[in-house]
């Protein structure tokens, strides 16, 4: 009784406070703080009781989201989702240190296994940074992503309805963002340069913004084949997948079609249950073809002068333009720093984060295009395998790596182990999608927004809660 009377006088005593605070800074007429506060509270009590409602407002608000970089503030902060992602984070690791209570199962599993090593290696490397804030910040960023759409997404999973909820209330705010694009590329004539830029201030630029869609297309593809699905959903899907289509196309993304191709070889690898020996063999065949020919393979790529273009064709064509193609020959640039980066630091490499401000001491001005800068302020390393070289040295990508072998070995094994289909055509999608990204990881990355963090981590949740709590479900219905 005696603490129960304690607790009341608390929350009396706090209440009170709020209300009196709330009413002086309506009288000083500073309306926007007052009218913060309530929300702020409302959050919070959102994180302490429901911190799935949470990540799905966070999940919700990510297509949307704003960086304050880009905008007058200059602050390197993104509107919503970080805010709220910090607040789950610390909402859920008080909670873990309180209770003392987080699935073993979880935490034994392989792909977390893999995911905790990534992170350590990013924590130690930002200690050893050339500029330990920037390092750190990145490193406090990463923590929060991986925390929220990672370790506490993979317990939202328990419930198999989760999944649709994950991929939905991303798609959704995604489809606005597309229609936006469309709309200020088609009062511009759909023209190839305003391509661009026309999705600012949502994406950064296309390529970001191409990556994201092209994530989602498999799963889009994936509910068109979901036995369990009516028609009438999937009269829906189809018409929420033309949307997408249309908007990787007129994203001018080449990447993204790249990545979209390979999706569907890996589908088509696990559908078939090509055996991995094959592969390898084939693989092999090639890689002596390409070594063998290789004179002949660079005096055609040196006489491929089509830039991109408008025009499809010409702008597929323009994927091998490493003669003239501005943005092909700057991607060549920036890896060509990363790799002598790498050398000169090759075990703690410069620290997270830091591969921008770093990179122009070590551009050749052989490899100089007419868009390369000494200032870091056109993007990193177009890599999300030769950045972490640079900036984390050799352990950087062999950990992503390691992290990138253990989705297809745990993943594409459990799929074939499933007896619910729902599940097996989740499991699929989501290893599908996770292709497109990793495809498109070879020439960009973006692993250190919002935007990709928030399906990437989600995805591989998913591999890892349907092995954990879903590999013996039996078929079900789904309900609409």
């Amino acid at each position: 009784m005696i603490n129960s009377s304690i607790n009341n006088k608390t929350v009396y005593a706090i209440g009170a406070f709020f209300i009196a605070l709330i009413a002086a800074l309506v009288y000083a007429e500073i309306y926007y703080v007052a009218a913060i506060i309530p929300a702020f509270l409302l959050i919070v009590g959102v994180a302490l009781f429901r911190l799935d409602w949470l990540m799905y407002l966070i999940i919700l608000g990510t297509p949307i989201s704003l960086s304050l970089e880009k905008m007058t503030f200059n602050l390197g902060l993104i509107l919503p989702t970080e805010p709220l992602m910090f607040g789950a984070m610390v909402v859920f690791l008080g909670k873990l240190f309180y209770d003392h209570k987080y699935d073993s199962r979880i935490i034994k599993h392989p792909i977390t296994i893999g995911v905790i090593f990534y992170i350590l290696w990013t924590g130690i490397t930002a200690i050893t940074s050339e500029m330990p804030i920037v390092s750190l910040k990145m490193f406090i960023s990463r923590i929060w992503f991986v925390t929220t759409c990672y370790f506490i997404v993979v317990k939202i999973f328990k419930d198999p309805k989760a999944f649709h909820k994950y991929f939905w209330f991303f798609i959704l705010p995604l489809i606005g963002v597309i229609f936006y694009t469309l709309y200020q590329h088609g009062i511009r004539g759909f023209e190839e340069k305003p391509a661009h830029w026309v999705m600012q201030p949502f994406f950064k630029d296309h390529t970001s913004y191409g990556a994201i869609i092209a994530f989602y297309i498999p799963i889009l593809i994936g509910y068109l084949f979901n036995p369990h699905f009516r028609w009438n959903l999937k009269f829906i899907t189809s018409i929420v997948l033309l949307i997408f289509v249309v908007g990787v196309i007129m994203s001018y993304t080449r990447a993204a079609w790249l990545s979209l191709v390979a999706a569907m070889l890996v589908v088509m690898i696990i559908k078939w249950r090509i055996h991995i020996k094959y592969l390898i063999g084939v693989a092999s065949i090639v890689l002596v073809v390409l070594f063998s020919l290789q004179e002949q393979i660079i005096q055609k790529l040196e006489k491929n002068k089509q830039d991109s273009s408008g025009d499809f064709a010409e702008h597929v064509e323009s994927m091998s333009n490493v003669a003239s193609d501005a943005s092909n020959l700057e991607r060549l640039n920036r890896w060509s720093c990363a790799v002598k980066m790498f050398k000169e630091r090759p075990v703690f490499g410069w620290g997270p984060g830091t591969y921008m401000f770093q990179y122009a001491p070590f551009q050749s001005s052989q490899d100089l295009t007419i868009i390369s800068t000494n200032f870091g302020d056109l993007g990193n390393a177009h890599s999300e395998y030769l950045g972490p070289l640079a900036e984390q040295g050799v352990f950087g990508p062999l950990l992503f790596l390691i992290l990138i072998f253990l989705i297809y070995y745990k993943g594409i094994p459990l799929y074939y182990k499933l007896k619910n289909r729902d599940l097996k055509m989740v499991l699929l999608t989501a290893i599908a999608a996770l292709t497109t990204y990793l495809t498109h990881g070879v020439l960009n990355n973006f692993l250190d927004t919002d935007k990709a963090s928030v399906p990437f981590w989600g995805c591989l949740a998913i591999i890892t809660a349907i092995e954990v709590f879903h590999k013996d479900l039996e078929d079900y219905e789904v309900e609409d």
